[in-house]
């Protein structure tokens, strides 16, 4: 672990990112690019290419993975169209935690540690995710990507300060934790200091640029922090 903040301190409770943070998700977002992209006749990518265009939601990887000459509005609805119906076929087939975070969550939940999701993957994956691999855990809130619902996505805090209240806990007792440039930014955003996880989908040298409190390298070291 590697503090960066000049006042660390214990948190009562901890808001998490989804893909690259508890759940490696790649191989089955990968899958589902290439097969939209294949299905649309363009290039395909290798899964750590895709692992780089991820971010701020599905259809910003569609409009990354897409050649920029097709970069068009139709052509982008129905690269995520062709998207969706494979991410539904695969989403559940090769995602799983990364090692020790299952019992990680246990034992911040055995500790009585607000936990709480706060995801820009769509909600209702975001839901089935994590209760299928958290379901007896006691989250305050497990929220992906509502924007139809007028609540703007990460880095607004919106998501996360209602996990915080639901949780009975002011933003400063909360640790957000991510692995990547939005999470950080989310954190900061709602008065929250921030982990940045270093097994993700970023590098630990983005993740201290971007302005992260914490480096964390193993979940063990995660739970020393509450």
């Amino acid at each position: 672990m590697k503090i960066l903040t000049d006042t660390p301190k214990k948190y009562k409770g901890a808001i998490f990112d989804l893909d690259g943070t508890l759940l490696d998700t790649i191989d089955d977002l990968a899958d589902s690019v290439n097969e939209a992209l294949a299905a649309l006749g363009h290039q395909t990518y290798s899964v750590f290419e895709i692992q780089q265009m991820v971010g701020n939601g599905f259809r910003n990887l569609l409009t990354r993975a897409l050649p920029e000459a097709h970069r068009t509005d139709a052509e982008i609805d129905q690269a995520v169209q062709l998207f969706d119906a494979a991410y539904n076929r695969n989403y559940l087939k090769k995602t799983a935690p990364y090692e020790g975070i299952l019992p990680m969550m246990d034992a911040l939940a055995a500790q009585g540690i607000g936990l709480g999701v706060n995801s820009n993957k769509r909600d209702d994956y975001s839901k089935d995710l994590i209760y299928k691999w958290f379901p007896n855990l006691p989250f305050a809130g497990v929220y992906g990507e509502r924007e139809a619902e007028g609540i703007p996505k990460k880095p607004h805090p919106a998501a996360a300060l209602t996990i915080a209240a639901d949780m009975g806990l002011a933003p400063e007792e909360v640790l957000f934790v991510g692995d990547s440039r939005p999470d950080i930014r989310t954190g900061h955003n709602a008065g929250m200091d921030c982990a940045g996880v270093t097994w993700g989908f970023r590098t630990a040298a983005d993740l201290e640029e971007n302005g992260a409190d914490y480096l964390i390298d193993t979940a063990e070291e995660l739970l020393s922090l509450f």
